[in-house]
Protein backbone atom coordinates (compact mmCIF):
# COMPACT_ATOMS: atom_id res chain seq x y z
CA UNK A 1 0.00 0.00 0.00
CA UNK A 2 2.60 2.16 0.49
CA UNK A 3 4.23 2.30 -2.71
CA UNK A 4 0.66 2.94 -4.17
CA UNK A 5 0.68 6.33 -1.76
CA UNK A 6 3.70 7.17 -3.39
CA UNK A 7 2.83 6.70 -6.41
CA UNK A 8 -0.23 8.58 -6.09
CA UNK A 9 1.91 11.29 -4.66
CA UNK A 10 4.39 11.55 -7.74
CA UNK A 11 0.76 11.71 -9.95
CA UNK A 12 -0.47 14.55 -8.05
CA UNK A 13 2.86 16.93 -8.56
CA UNK A 14 2.78 15.94 -12.10
CA UNK A 15 -0.54 16.66 -12.79
CA UNK A 16 -0.09 19.84 -10.37
CA UNK A 17 3.15 20.97 -12.42
CA UNK A 18 1.41 20.22 -15.84
CA UNK A 19 -2.06 22.07 -14.95
CA UNK A 20 0.05 24.76 -13.20
CA UNK A 21 2.34 25.33 -16.49
CA UNK A 22 -0.70 25.23 -18.62
CA UNK A 23 -2.35 27.63 -16.87
CA UNK A 24 1.02 30.30 -16.89
CA UNK A 25 0.82 29.72 -21.09
CA UNK A 26 -2.46 30.62 -21.40
CA UNK A 27 -2.34 33.29 -18.91
CA UNK A 28 -5.00 31.76 -16.53
CA UNK A 29 -4.67 32.40 -13.04
CA UNK A 30 -7.06 29.88 -11.90
CA UNK A 31 -5.57 26.84 -13.38
CA UNK A 32 -2.45 28.06 -12.23
CA UNK A 33 -3.23 28.17 -8.55
CA UNK A 34 -5.17 24.66 -8.93
CA UNK A 35 -1.92 23.63 -10.53
CA UNK A 36 0.11 24.83 -7.12
CA UNK A 37 -2.89 23.25 -4.65
CA UNK A 38 -2.34 19.39 -6.72
CA UNK A 39 1.53 20.10 -6.07
CA UNK A 40 0.92 20.65 -2.68
CA UNK A 41 -0.44 17.96 -2.19
CA UNK A 42 1.57 15.70 -3.29
CA UNK A 43 3.96 16.77 -1.41
CA UNK A 44 2.11 16.44 1.55
CA UNK A 45 1.57 13.09 0.87
CA UNK A 46 5.18 12.10 -0.31
CA UNK A 47 6.15 13.55 2.78
CA UNK A 48 4.13 11.60 5.37
CA UNK A 49 4.93 8.81 3.38
CA UNK A 50 8.65 8.99 3.40
CA UNK A 51 7.94 9.41 7.72
CA UNK A 52 6.14 6.32 7.65
CA UNK A 53 9.12 4.60 6.36
CA UNK A 54 11.47 6.21 8.98
CA UNK A 55 9.67 4.78 11.37
CA UNK A 56 9.10 1.67 9.71
CA UNK A 57 12.62 0.71 9.47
Amino acid sequence: MAGDQKGKAKAEQAKGKAKETIGRAVGNERLTAEGRAEQSKGDTRQAKEKTKDVFKH
